[in-house]
């Protein structure tokens, strides 16, 4: 009788143990998925990793495109553009749309995740306060040849008078900036982005924003605006190597 009851008591001691490990075997899946759907993802780092990181730059900066993490560049956008740029993209630039409705890969509250993580890591909201900055967008049409001599006044100490860059001994403290007259770089920015890149400068890269100290006076909205339109009007049809106006003719072996 003994037997039986010390068999009984370790057949259910038995079945107890296995039943709970069941629950914990090894190669057993968990209740919730491994890896979540790419539409169930908020986390800010996980969505700026995934789809900005590559042009914005890994931290936001030092990428071929815009510095993200830039207070003033966020704070003159604003919110609403952030989403705007973000969803639908900036057609004729390499800047795609994010946005499902507009034929991207993430849902509107993810679009709105990216931009209230950029704010709240990168923003100020004090980084224009008490200033009179240009407007966001142009809010009329530039004067090319006023766009030219504003160019002389504020940006040739760096890009030279041309545009075209220091040469030579002109260079002095200053290492030079390249053309950004240059059709090729032309074909590869937008209007827009040559004016955010006035007024906000490039930080970390020596460039100044809109208030850098020249003649202790600050660009105005209307400096800014002829000044693109000088720069864009190096644009061209073709940029890049032309072709040669004719194709040289095969010689004849002999």
């Amino acid at each position: 009788m003994k037997v039986q009851t010390l068999l009984s008591c370790v057949v259910v001691s038995l079945l107890t143990f296995a039943s709970f490990g069941c629950n914990s075997a090894p190669g057993r899946p968990k209740a919730e998925p491994e890896v979540p759907r790419p539409e169930e993802i908020h986390d800010f780092a996980t969505l700026y990793k995934q789809n900005c990181a590559a042009c914005h730059g890994e931290n936001g900066k030092q990428g071929i495109a815009t510095s993200l993490a830039n207070p003033e560049y966020l704070a003159l956008a604003g919110e609403d553009t952030l989403i705007r740029i973000t969803a639908k993209g900036i057609p004729g630039t390499l800047m795609p749309p994010f946005a499902q409705s507009a034929g991207g890969m993430l849902t509107d509250q993810q679009v709105h995740d990216l931009v209230d993580g950029m704010i709240r890591q990168w923003g100020n909201s004090q980084a224009l306060a008490g200033q009179s900055a240009p407007s966001y967008a142009a809010t009329g049409t530039g004067d090319v040849q006023q766009g030219q001599q504003s160019f002389t006044t504020y940006c040739a100490s760096c890009h030279g008078p041309d545009g075209t860059g220091l040469k030579g001994k002109n260079v002095g403290a200053n290492a030079s900036r390249g053309s950004i007259v240059d059709p090729s770089y032309l074909a590869l920015v937008s209007d827009q982005n040559l004016r955010t890149t006035a007024i906000v400068g490039l930080p970390g890269q020596g460039m100044p924003d809109w208030r850098g100290d020249v003649l202790s006076h600050a660009m105005t909205d209307k400096d800014v605006t002829d000044i693109v339109a000088w720069l864009a009007s190096h644009r061209t049809q073709f940029p890049g190597q032309q072709y040669p106006a004719t194709a040289p003719t095969a010689q004849q072996p002999q």
